[in-house]
This record gives C-alpha cells, structure tokens and sequence, in this order.
C-alpha cells in the first residue's frame, strides 16, 4: 500500500504512510523456528474449514469424556492463544513481547461463572491482573467482560426493562458493585481497565454503567474505557454522543474500537425474534464506520483516549496516518493499536518498531475453561475471510527466509 488518501470538506490529502506490514522478518522476531512451525501447522488446519470443525469439535467431546487429550491441546493451540494457566504462566509471554516493545494485557479468558460466588472468583481474578499492572510498563492495560461477573439473562431483563425480583435488584446491585470495586482499584493504582462490547440486547446497561464509571474515575485522564463494536449501525452515533457527553460533563472519554465479534448470533437473533438487525448490511460499511470512528478519536484527541482493536492492515496504517496529518508522535500517549496473542504478529511487531504504542491481548486461564475462548479463534479465522490465509501465507513467506538463511 503505496498511499493513503484523508478526505475532509471535500479536500483530498494524500499523505505517505512510515509503517508497513509485509516485513516478516520483523513480525516473527519473537518466535523460534519451532514456535513458527507450529503456528504453521495451527493455521493449515484452521485454513480449512471442514479440518478445522472435526478438529475443534474433537477437541470438545474428547475434554467432555476425560480423553487424553489435554496436553496436545495445550501444546498447540493453547501456547499459541494464550500465556498460561495463571497470571504467573504467562510471565514468560509478557516478558518475550516486552523485548519487541510490544506490551501485553493480561484477559482473563475463563468462561462458565453462573453463581454469585463464581462472579466473586472472576472479579478476584480481575483485580489480580490491576494488581500485576501496578507500576509494570510491560502491561499497560487491564481488561474484563461484564458478563464474568453477572448473569447474561439478568442483564437481558434489564435492557428490556422487565421486572425484576427483590433477588434480581440484589444482583444487579452486586454486578454494580464489582465493577466499581474494579475501577476503584484501576484509578488508584492508575492503570487503565477496558470493559469489553457484549451482545446487542444487554449492551445498554454495561453502557450505562460505564459511563458512571468514567464520571467518577475519568477527572484526570482516561483510566476507564467502554467499547465500540463498529459493526452495529448505530455505533458511529454512539459514540458520537459518548464523546458529546464526555464534554459536558467533564471527564475524558476512553475508546476501545473493534469492529465486532457476535455477528452470526446477532443476525439469528433478529430474524428469530422479527426485529431489523443491527449490524452493517456489508463488510464495506462496516470498514467505513470504523475508520469514521477513527477519524473522530483524532479530531477530538484533547478529550479522547484511543485503543484501535484490529486486524484490518488498513485501519491500522490509516490510524497512523491520521496521527501523522495531526503532529502526533507515533508514542503519544492517547493512541494505542491492539491484537490478539496469535494473530496479526506482522501488524503489532512493525508498528512497534516504529514506535507506535502496541499491546497484544494476552488470554489466560485454566485450559479446560479457555477453550470456548480457543473455538472462538479457530472459527474466527476459519469463517472471516483472508483471515487464516494471510497469516499462512505470512508464516511460510518467514519459514522460507530463514530456511534459505537471508537477513
């Protein structure tokens, strides 16, 4: 990509980007040769989509029948994804991304809490990972889902405004009370924590909630960000309006943008239950609403703290462009560019040689609770087209190189 064109009131600016993905040599440097045939092996078979289902839905009737099955899975998958059982496991991940100026937040991936006192553990676990952040450079942010630490059909009701029980305002109240247990900790140890987009249906309330957080925790900087799942139609908006009640009331805004990660279950939703789904018609719109958003950050970067969530190359070398038509260097402090631990090594490892401000999303947990996390990723990269191609094509271009010795 020679080139990037910014368009504003109807004036184009071509403006010539100082990062590029394709240097594999750069996007693998953290990898060993073994590492690197393994990642191989992991994407030939999630590149096939009939291998990748047998693969995948293997894996879950062999962990339900106690088969011995485990350490494969751990040797591949799960050491590819993830950092490690616990927070102490993925030391070495934190600490071999460090080395690349690359940072790492720790995601406490576990899934399958349903009571009040599994709701407790996940939020124990959550405040652990504040806790490792605490004056450690090498992770700069700290991440949780909403629905770790309350139940998805509570929040459901909710959003639809029925009625609850005396035993259903008590959990809310304590779902309330976990997250600002969380934030109080994030704000005194002055770690920013990111609450991460959930479905359509229960994404008001974590909305609402959020930004009560950022009135009260937000006064000097952005320590608490919310979201933006770009795929939803009327996310442009929301975010707008996010931004426009930031500035009325004082505080700064923190953004994490992605473009989405529930669209089947969105779309089965909406033609289930006769209403228009909220998602974007085409990956078109979908792109242009995201770098919409982008723009936006930008324009209004005094206010607005930035986490760019994508694998897209061209959102990510706009984002720098934008940063470039703006003077900003490529280290300040407002702009963050984010992937998952796994994927898209040649997007994070050449940004940060730039010296742009990276993290990688780094999932932890115990192995049998991670893998809805691990499915996830194999179907993500099997069903999202180029997906698993690029990082194929990616992996081989640097087998090749190093096979035939070049620098």
């Amino acid at each position: 990509m020679a080139s990037l064109y910014l368009c504003r009131k109807s004036t184009a600016m071509q403006i010539q980007p100082n990062v590029h993905f394709d240097d594999t040599q750069v996007a693998f440097s953290y990898k060993s040769d073994k590492d690197l045939k393994k990642a191989n092996f992991i994407f030939s078979v999630v590149n096939n989509p009939w291998i990748s289902t047998i693969a995948t839905g293997l894996a879950k009737v062999s962990l339900a029948l106690r088969l011995p099955v485990k350490s494969l899975i751990k040797y591949t998958v799960f050491e590819h994804f993830c950092g490690g059982e616990n927070i102490d496991q993925s030391e070495r991940t934190i600490k071999a991304l460090s080395r690349f100026h690359v940072g790492t937040i720790l995601d406490f991936s576990a899934e399958g809490a349903h009571t009040e006192e599994g709701f407790d553990r996940t939020t124990d676990e959550i405040l652990k990972t504040i806790e490792k952040a605490n004056g450690n450079p090498d992770i700069p942010f700290t991440v949780f889902k909403s629905t770790g630490l309350v139940s998805i059909d509570l929040l459901t009701k909710v959003q639809a405004k029925e009625p609850l029980s005396d035993l259903e305002q008590e959990a809310v109240q304590h779902f309330h009370d976990r997250v600002e247990k969380i934030c109080i900790k994030a704000h005194s140890y002055n770690v920013p924590v990111m609450i991460d987009a959930e479905d359509s249906w229960i994404q008001n309330p974590i909305d609402e909630l959020a930004y009560e957080m950022m009135k009260k925790f937000n006064q000097e900087r952005a320590i608490v960000f919310n979201t933006y799942q770009m795929y939803r139609k009327d996310m442009l908006d929301n975010l707008r309006n996010a931004f426009h009640n930031a500035a009325m009331h004082n505080y700064f805004l923190g953004v994490k943008m992605v473009r989405g990660a529930y669209m089947e279950k969105e779309a089965e939703r909406a033609e289930k239950m006769s209403y228009p789904n909220p998602i974007h018609p085409n990956k078109q719109a979908t792109d242009d609403s995201f770098n919409k958003g982008l723009a936006f950050c930008i324009d209004n970067k005094q206010r607005v703290s930035l986490m760019c969530g994508s694998h897209n190359e061209y959102s990510n070398q706009f984002l720098t462009v934008l940063m470039q038509k703006h003077s900003m260097n490529p280290n300040d402090p407002r702009v963050w560019f984010a992937q998952l631990l796994g994927m898209s090594d040649n997007i994070s490892f050449n940004l940060a040689k730039a010296g742009y401000n990276v993290v990688k999303y780094v999932p932890y947990g115990p192995l049998e609770l991670v893998m809805p996390y691990l499915i996830r990723r194999a179907a993500e990269n099997t069903s999202v087209a180029g997906q698993s191609s690029r990082e194929l094509t990616m992996i081989r271009k640097e087998l090749s190189r190093r096979k035939n010795g070049k620098k």
